[in-house]
């Protein structure tokens, strides 16, 4: 329970007695009209402090027309009419309801937390002859540690001994362990499931894995979505218009009818407390709390409930290529020199690409097969979107695609064949090419063809040449595709589609999170691709899928149809239910009682029908 909430049952439970023992004193001794209206008066002011104190800052704040002013006007006007009990039960009946609000609220956050309570709670720090347990917060780069069966890993940290298996589901949902070996990547939160590791710390505690997923999970809902939004504008006219009917049915039936004023302010009253939206404002929030909670579950990190509610108006998803409807994962499929041993070949390449950690990078240190030796490598310069030029042994090695070579002015021979041809130029001469293949991500084309039944328009961007580009696209069956393009391209391209789209309509860029921070900020949606280890993705990214799973998009768009399904049941239902208690309240069907208790039972059917969101469950794709 929340220290908010407990001050509010303390004030509940204190006003309830007073209210007691003024109705029992009232009931079973003769009391004189002034001594029963302080003592209901003791209870009430127990019981509406804290309301009256909030209304005050909020009208400071000028933010003051709010289900708070119905409820003062209303209370305040049954004991200016002698109605003191019914005003007593009826401020009673609504700190029940915002304590039942603060129960709800605090409950589902919890239930997230405990849905992804990755945070380790120590690490083994390894010294020289001994181990020492300490907090995660505790550990400096550099350091090793050790990792024993069934124990969380505390920090992002690197294999250095050892091997075993390793539990992410916590961490990213994926179902299946996966195997690891000296060099493999461990990220914290994630559970060590046979052999004993040691790791050497490349990550403090805040900057991992961690540390970051529960920070922006704890802070998704701090963004307002439109339904929200609609819901604070919608009480913002709706409490003026409620107040302006309540006062024309104290005014115009009584010179209307020869009926009770004292009977017609008291239908007012009622009409006022009847009108009060706490179901609809508690409601909204809770089912996009339980949305956020039930996709982090699944391993999809939604930053806030706005891009929960946007991701069910996309219209159009851009893909980039590598690394994400590819694994990015290159392989060496042929090596072609000229006037040059293809060794000889491989090694200039691979040892001018030795300090980069790019796939293509990776591919040619595999095929070389042993560790590059940088010291026969310097002035390396990395120049995106064409290569890397470098000096290797004393001769300058250029290693890039046609654009490199064209800016170098090299004669070459440009490589009809399907694949990612890496060109070498060695001291101003062309030396031949290195042809790379990638690898389709095995639920890619599910994904594309799900997109499709959904009627969802498809686009791939990619810096690979057009025949690479036609080749993927037509596997997947992708509808438009842009190649040979530079990084400052996809954005001119992003800027062009969001010019052309309507007003209700919205883009998403999905993006391996590396390399993509500026289309993913500049999309309407950006959704990162296994973004966990990338601090460009956490920060730039809407959604991020934890796990290397396009279909991870499937997911989230079902998540946040439910959730947005559940919050249009609750605004119809509650503002139905609104409209049906004001008419009954103008004619007299409903007391103050019956009208909160009514709204207290609107607002826990919601909250009911808002807490199954954190039960979604998990469907195949």
């Amino acid at each position: 329970m929340t220290d908010k909430a407990r001050k509010k049952g303390i004030e509940i439970g204190t006003g309830l007695l007073l209210y007691i023992i003024a109705w029992a004193a009232v009931s079973y001794w003769t009391v004189p009209p002034e001594g029963e209206t302080v003592l209901f008066l003791a209870a009430y002011a127990v019981l509406s402090l804290s309301t009256y104190w909030e209304q005050i800052k909020k009208i400071l704040r000028r933010q003051f027309l709010d289900e708070n002013l119905l409820m003062i006007i209303a209370t305040a006007g049954a004991f200016a009419i002698d109605r003191h009990k019914e005003a007593v039960a009826a401020m009673l009946f609504y700190q029940v309801s915002k304590f039942v609000e603060e129960l709800s609220l605090g409950r589902t956050k919890k239930s997230i937390a405990e849905f992804i309570d990755i945070r380790p709670e120590y690490a083994n720090l390894k010294l020289e002859n001994t181990e020492k347990i300490v907090s995660p917060h505790q550990l400096e780069l550099g350091q090793v540690i050790v990792l024993r069966p069934g124990e969380k890993i505390p920090v992002d940290s690197v294999v250095t001994a050892g091997n075993g298996t390793v539990d992410m589901k916590a961490l990213t949902g994926e179902s299946r362990p996966r195997a690891v070996k000296t060099g493999d990547r461990l990220y914290s939160g994630c559970i060590n499931l046979n052999g004993v590791l040691e790791a050497k710390v490349v990550r403090l505690y805040n900057d991992s894995a961690a540390a970051k997923v529960m920070r922006l999970v704890e802070n998704a809902n701090d963004k307002k979505s439109q339904s929200v939004r609609f819901a604070d504008k919608f009480t913002k006219y709706y409490t003026p218009i409620v107040i302006l009917i309540a006062l024309l049915t104290v005014i115009l039936p009584p010179l209307m009818f020869a009926e009770s004023k004292v009977e017609w302010i008291y239908r007012g009253l009622v009409l006022l407390v009847a009108a009060c939206p706490c179901g609809l404002m508690v409601s909204i929030p809770l089912a996009f709390l339980g949305g956020i909670g039930a996709a982090s579950k699944q391993g999809v990190l939604i930053k806030s409930g706005a891009f929960l509610e946007d991701l069910t108006e996309v219209d159009t998803f851009v893909f980039d290529k590598t690394g994400t409807l590819t694994e990015g994962v290159f392989h060496v499929r042929e090596i072609v020199p000229w006037k040059m041993d293809k060794d000889a070949l491989l090694e200039l390449a691979a040892l001018a690409e030795s300090y980069s950690n790019h796939p293509i990078a990776l591919s040619l240190q595999e095929a070389y097969g042993r560790k590059a030796d940088t010291a026969r490598v310097t002035d390396v310069e990395e120049q995106p979107g064409y290569g890397v030029r470098a000096k290797v042994d004393g001769r300058d090695v250029c290693v890039g695609n046609t654009r490199l070579m064209n800016r170098q002015g090299v004669s070459y021979q440009a490589v009809p064949d399907a694949g990612t041809v890496v060109y070498i130029v060695v001291d101003g001469r062309y030396a031949g090419y290195i042809l790379i293949s990638d690898i389709i991500r095995q639920d890619a084309e599910k994904l594309i063809r799900w997109l499709h039944k959904k009627d969802l328009a498809t686009v791939m961007l990619t810096g690979d040449n057009e025949q690479v580009a036609e080749e993927v696209a037509s596997k997947l069956r992708i509808e438009s595709v842009y190649s040979d393009l530079m990084p400052e391209d996809k954005v001119s391209l992003l800027e062009e589609f969001r010019e052309n789209q309507m007003e209700s309509e919205k883009l998403a860029f999905v993006g391996d999170g590396i390399n993509d921070a500026p289309v993913l900020t500049l999309a309407d949606i950006g959704i990162a691709m296994g973004g966990l280890g990338a601090d460009a993705a956490l920060e730039a990214a809407d959604i991020i899928l934890m796990e290397d799973e396009p279909s991870g998009i499937i997911k989230a768009i079902r998540i946040a149809k439910a959730t947005l399904r559940s919050v249009k049941q609750n605004m119809i239902f509650a503002i139905g239910m609104k409209v049906l208690l004001i008419i009954l309240a103008f004619f007299g069907f409903v007391t103050m009682q019956n009208a909160i208790i009514a709204d207290m039972a609107v607002m826990l059917i919601n909250i009911l029908n808002s807490f199954w969101m954190m039960q979604y469950p998990e469907r195949g794709v």
